[in-house]
C-alpha cells in the first residue's frame, strides 16, 4: 500500500528546517530511487548524491534510509533535508508582536520570504522563528509573498493549528493592507477614480495560480473568485519625490497576487512591482525601493477563547505621500 501523505514526515525539524518530501513516480525509465534523484536533481554533483543515500541521508515513511539500489517502485515518497546552501543574509528582520501557547504574530520585513523557497532556506521567517522560539513545530498559518511586508500569523503547536486555520478557510479573519502606486496621469482629485471607476470601488476577476509561473492567470470568462475593496487614503508627493497615490485594500479572497493584480489591472500598478502589470527581468533587490505594499491590520475572534483579537502592524511604507503636490 502506497503510503499516506497525510502522515506526519519521518524526520523531525533540524536547526529550524523541517525535511523536504519528493513524491517518487511508480514508473519509468529509472531503476532505483537513487537513480531518479540523480535525474531530477541533474543540476547537482550526482557523486554527492549518491553519497548521500550511502549515508543514509533519504528516508521513507517508515524513517528508514532507502540506499542506492532500492527500487524504483519500493516507495511512494521519500525525504530528506535540503543541504544548507551558503545564503546571503537578508539584512532585515521580524518583530515579535505577540506569543502564547497557541499563537505568534509577528511584522515582516519586506525581502523576507514567509517559508523556505527556491535560494532561501535560513533566511526566512518560519526558520529563524523556530531557531529563535526554540520551538520546531511553528508553522504559517497564511503567507505573504516575499516583498510584502507586514503581519503573518504562526501556529505554535499541532493541537491548535486548525482552528486557526479555519479562520481563514471560512474568511472570518478581516485583512487590511496598504499600497503605494505611482499616480495615474489620469487622475482627478476633484472627481477621484480608476480606470473610470469612481472610488471606493469592489474590483473582481478570475484569478488562477498555475505551478512554477511566476504570474498569476487572470480570466475574464470564469465567475470572479477574487474581490478587494479598495479606498484611496491619499496622494501627494514622497520623501523620494516621486507623485504617489496611497490606497487602503480590504480583500474579501485571500488569492495569489490578488492585490497587485487588482491595482495593476485600475492602472495603478504597486511602486516597486517586478511582475504586473508587466514582468520584468530579474534582478538584485532593490532596497532603496521595496514592494510598496503593507499587510497592515488583522482583526478576529479568537476560536479558542471567544474573544476579539486585532493586531497592527509597527512599519510604514516608505513612499507614503510626505506632501501635497
Amino acid at each position: 500500500m502506497m503510503a499516506n501523505v497525510s502522515m506526519p514526515p519521518p524526520l523531525p525539524v533540524k536547526n529550524g528546517v523541517g525535511p523536504t518530501r519528493l513524491r517518487i513516480p511508480a514508473s519509468g525509465p529509472w531503476a532505483t530511487i537513487a537513480e531518479y534523484v540523480v535525474a531530477k536533481f541533474d543540476h547537482l554533483d550526482s557523486e554527492n548524491l549518491y553519497r548521500r543515500f550511502d549515508d543514509g541521508e533519504f528516508v521513507g515513511i517508515d524513517g528508514y534510509s532507502i540506499c542506492r539500489s532500492t527500487e524504483l517502485s519500493a516507495h511512494q515518497f521519500v525525504w530528506y533535508y535540503r543541504e544548507l546552501p551558503a545564503e546571503d543574509p537578508v539584512p532585515f528582520h521580524e518583530e515579535i508582536l505577540h506569543v502564547d501557547d497557541d499563537l505568534v504574530v509577528i511584522d515582516k520585513p519586506h525581502f523576507l520570504p514567509t517559508t523556505p523557497s527556491g535560494r532561501y532556506l535560513r533566511e526566512s521567517a518560519l526558520v529563524r522563528l523556530r531557531v529563535r522560539l526554540d520551538n520546531p513545530d511553528l508553522t504559517p498559518i497564511h503567507r505573504l509573498d516575499r516583498g510584502t511586508a507586514g503581519l503573518v500569523m504562526f501556529s505554535a503547536r499541532p493541537a491548535t493549528r486548525g482552528a486557526y486555520q479555519s479562520l481563514f478557510e471560512k474568511r472570518q479573519v478581516s485583512k487590511v493592507y496598504e499600497a503605494v502606486s505611482a499616480r495615474p496621469p489620469t487622475w482627478d482629485q476633484d472627481a477621484p477614480a480608476l480606470d473610470g471607476r469612481e472610488v471606493p470601488l469592489v474590483y473582481s476577476n478570475h484569478i488562477t495560480a498555475r505551478r512554477g509561473e511566476l504570474r498569476v492567470v487572470v480570466d475574464a470568462s470564469r465567475e470572479p473568485n477574487a474581490e478587494t475593496l479598495i479606498e484611496v487614503q491619499g496622494t501627494g508627493v514622497s520623501a523620494s519625490g516621486r507623485t504617489v497615490l496611497q490606497t487602503v485594500l480590504r480583500p474579501h479572497s485571500g488569492r495569489m497576487h490578488q492585490l497587485r493584480v487588482h491595482l495593476a489591472a485600475l492602472g495603478a500598478g504597486i511602486l516597486g512591482d517586478r511582475r504586473y502589470p508587466d514582468l520584468l527581468p530579474d534582478a538584485p533587490d532593490d532596497h532603496s525601493l521595496p514592494l510598496q505594499l503593507l499587510a497592515r491590520e488583522l482583526e478576529f475572534t479568537d476560536p479558542l477563547s471567544g474573544r476579539p483579537r486585532r493586531f497592527v502592524t509597527r512599519r510604514t511604507l516608505s513612499e507614503i505621500p510626505t506632501s501635497d503636490d
